[in-house]
């Protein structure tokens, strides 16, 4: 039943999809919209159907596809998919459908283009939590910034080139420095086995033990590209600009999906790949992510605009994933995957809500806000359900992965988790008091002059919600749906790591 290469169809039927769509005529708008929103549904599908032939109790990895690339230098293309990457494959596929369908009406403007750049970046985005060759990883975490560049330097803001070359720089600096680092990985290898063959292979150099100083130079490497990407301080200053310049869908995609991708990369790679000096650096970075955490909510409390505000909230929410890694308990690990998972349902479906009074306002000024409950009170219970559950309300799926860190951090010191747990008390301040002054109180002038364009939500928005608001409440209350689905990856990463944890203390 399982014989097709499944994994290769849920990287590249998109492709496929921006192939058929670059034929089709340009004026032939739906055409080009149902086109882009079935491609994406059918990559949802398979990445669903992996799911039901998925063993959570199997260690290691999954519908594995191997070709080779490069003998010479033993690249291959390999694919494999773990409880950890399978579940961000879905909230990928998921995500991207969700996206493109609220793309629906805001995007008017050269439609094809923007399809096409879509199904690109959900082509990269797969390809990073699939990719077992060290070579081949690269390639697909380079493709995710052309499409992204496109999405928002064109599609964007009016500040929307400084913002894309803000974010294309700052993810490229990262990339060259992991890019040296992995080729220094395969010259080691080759240098010790007097052989190319395997010498990008992941499974291979996962359990080949560098020497502690190459460790501790590549960690470096490794750990700026994806501190880049999740981000955290002092590497976050590009994220607010992206996501205020960024259409709508570009913003889910970024808060949802890019950023896990280094919250992968920590845990995939950073971690299995260099224990010794994971260990080593860990204290800094827990040091960085309780910065983070307390910077961000902070930060977002005085914000005037309502998607800087999110966007520093995820600057203190992705603060628990790097914290939960690098604590090396099972709960800050369990925490640190499922509030990836819940960072990216939750703070997804807050843009595209943003989204929605931006299209009817034209701004995102707090200050001008206020008294919708009144006039659009479908938008007004979502965005308060939403709210709620970034909050960390317990029985959304916002609670779990903080609750778990905490409890992680409590066990590697008190004092780490207290100053967490204070920025989850800014975090309900500064998302109660936005919500507050957006929805209750008297309709503003502004807003009473938008007249009839003040319309509540149509049909086709709460179709991109409904989904989310489901996995919000479904993860909360079933958490174990989640945490069974990878908790033999966690032991396996905390197996490796081990003799390191032991030796430093």
């Amino acid at each position: 039943m399982y014989d097709l290469p499944l994994l290769t169809l849920v990287t590249f039927l998109p492709l496929a999809g921006a192939i058929v769509i670059a034929f089709l005529p340009r004026e032939r708008l739906a055409w080009i919209r149902w086109t882009a929103l079935g491609t994406a549904l059918a990559a949802w599908a398979v990445s669903l159907y992996l799911l039901t032939g998925f063993d959570a109790n199997q260690s290691g990895f999954q519908f594995g596809e191997e070709v080779s690339w490069v003998p010479a230098f033993g690249i291959k293309y390999k694919l494999g998919v773990d409880g950890i990457s399978l579940a961000l494959v879905v909230l990928t596929t998921t995500l991207t459908w969700v996206s493109i369908l609220a793309s629906f009406g805001p995007i008017k403007e050269r439609v094809k283009e923007y399809m096409i750049s879509f199904l690109l970046l959900e082509v990269g985005m797969v390809g990073v939590f699939l990719a077992l060759d060290m070579f081949l990883f690269y390639i697909f975490w380079e493709l995710v910034l052309i499409p992204m560049y496109l999405i928002i330097g064109i599609w964007g803001g009016a500040n929307r080139i400084y913002a894309t070359i803000k974010f294309v720089l700052y993810t490229l600096v990262g990339s060259l420095l992991m890019l040296v680092a992995i080729l220094a990985l395969a010259y080691s290898y080759q240098a010790v086995t007097g052989t190319w063959e395997n010498a990008f292979d992941y499974l291979t150099l996962v359990s080949f033990g560098f020497d502690p100083t190459l460790q501790f130079f590549a960690f470096g490497a490794f750990f700026l590209a994806f501190a880049i990407k999740v981000p955290m301080f002092p590497f976050h200053t590009w994220l607010p600009d992206a996501h205020v310049e960024a259409p709508t869908a570009g913003s889910v995609i970024l808060a949802g999906v890019l950023l896990k991708l280094g919250g992968y990369g920590l845990l995939r790679f950073n971690v299995p790949l260099f224990p010794q000096a994971a260990v080593d650096w860990a204290p800094l970075i827990i040091v960085l992510s309780l910065i983070a955490i307390v910077y961000g909510a902070i930060v977002a409390l005085v914000q005037p605009d309502l998607k800087k505000l999110v966007a520093y909230s995820s600057v203190s929410h992705m603060g628990f994933v790097t914290l939960g890694i690098f604590v090396f308990t099972e709960q800050g690990l369990h925490g640190a995957v499922f509030q990836m998972i819940a960072h990216g349902i939750i703070t997804g479906a807050l843009f595209l809500l943003v989204g929605v009074v931006y299209e009817r306002t034209h701004d995102r000024t707090i200050a001008k806000m206020g008294g919708l409950a009144g006039v659009v009170p479908v938008y007004a219970a979502l965005f308060g359900f939403f709210v709620l559950a970034s909050l960390a309300l317990p029985g959304l799926a916002g609670f779990i992965g903080e609750f778990l860190v905490i409890v992680a951090a409590f066990d590697y010191f008190p004092v780490v988790a207290a100053i967490a747990a204070l920025a989850m008390m800014l975090g309900a301040a500064y998302l109660l008091w936005m919500y507050q002054r957006v929805i209750f109180g008297d309709l503003t002038d502004f807003l009473r002059g938008l007249g009839h364009h003040l319309t509540d939500m149509n049909r086709v928005e709460v179709a991109t919600l409904v989904p989310l608001v489901v996995l919000a409440v479904g993860f909360g209350i079933f958490p174990g749906l989640l945490l069974e689905l990878w908790q033999v990856p966690v032991d396996d990463f905390l197996a490796r790591v081990g003799s390191s944890l032991v030796a430093a203390r």
